[in-house]
C-alpha cells in the first residue's frame, strides 16, 4: 500500500519528452465511488513575480504509465499543448 505522503516525495516525470513535470501538490479523488482520478501537479506561472499565482495540470489517472520507488512515470502531451491538461479539464476524457 502506498501513502498520499509518500507519492507526494516523487519525482513526476512525462515518457514522451523525459521532462520533469515535479511533485505531486494535489490528488483529485472520487469519494462516492472510492476512485483516484488523478493527480495535481504544479503548472507554469501566469506572470512574474512574487505574488502570481500558479496553474495547476491534471494528470488523469489513465495516463500514469508506473509507480516507481522514486519516481512516477506519467505520458502526458509535450508542453506545448500542456494546456489541455488544466484541472478543469480533468473529467472531459475526450481531450485525452
Amino acid at each position: 500500500m502506498i501513502k498520499i505522503s509518500d507519492l507526494r516525495a516523487r519525482d513526476v516525470v512525462n515518457i514522451l519528452d523525459g521532462k520533469k513535470l515535479g511533485n505531486i501538490i494535489d490528488i483529485d479523488l472520487d469519494l462516492e465511488n472510492g476512485k483516484v482520478l488523478g493527480l495535481i501537479l504544479p503548472g507554469h506561472s501566469r506572470k512574474y513575480g512574487i505574488f502570481s499565482r500558479r496553474e495547476e495540470m491534471a494528470v488523469p489517472w489513465s495516463k500514469i504509465i508506473r509507480i516507481g520507488r522514486d519516481v512516477i512515470l506519467v505520458e502526458v502531451p509535450v508542453a506545448r499543448e500542456m494546456d489541455a491538461y488544466r484541472r478543469d479539464m480533468l473529467l472531459d476524457e475526450e481531450n485525452y
